[in-house]
């Protein structure tokens, strides 16, 4: 763009840059929603150099390819690079990373496989593993534990003799 070297512009320097009529790019705002910005203390909307770069951009598919507003835009989308995030975790993420994803994928599926079965009916073991520390943590065996000293308590209780 061989334009003014400013980094904001207003509707008028927009429309006079790429030959424009004002009601033509107030249409496009429409169109095209992140067209423009609108201060924060209001105001008249100005235009970044990446908007104006896209209203010559748009002007050219609709005046010189003949495009539509909505192909314009099509094509626009189109040509924008798609993200890949499938290959996002492969370049970040080491080897020991992904091990401890895995490892914590398959804990919470095996959490939610215990959560999912009927209480009643089965007696489930879940062990919780701490990271590098020392053996495994049952949380049964100390539901165990929790049980038979409330069991004791009330073996004691029952019992006792009645009081004469």
């Amino acid at each position: 763009m061989a334009g003014p070297k400013r980094e904001i512009f207003k509707a008028s320097d927009v429309c006079e840059m790429a030959q424009l009529q004002p009601y033509m790019l107030r249409t496009w705002e429409t169109e095209f929603p992140g067209l423009g910005h609108v201060p924060s203390g209001g105001g008249p909307r100005v235009y970044r150099r990446a908007d104006v770069e896209m209203v010559l951009r748009i002007r050219q598919l609709v005046f010189n390819e003949g495009l539509t507003l909505a192909g314009a835009r099509r094509r626009l989308e189109e040509e924008a690079e798609p993200v890949r995030t499938e290959s996002l975790t492969e370049d970040v993420l080491d080897e020991a990373a992904k091990s401890r994803l895995r490892d914590i994928r398959d804990g919470l599926q095996a959490i939610l496989a215990l959560l999912s079965r009927d209480a009643a009916n089965e007696v489930h073991e879940l062990r919780l593993v701490a990271p590098d520390e020392g053996p495994h943590v049952s949380a049964h065996d100390g539901a165990r534990q929790a049980g038979k000293a409330s069991k004791g308590s009330r073996t004691s209780k029952a019992n006792r003799a009645p009081a004469s």
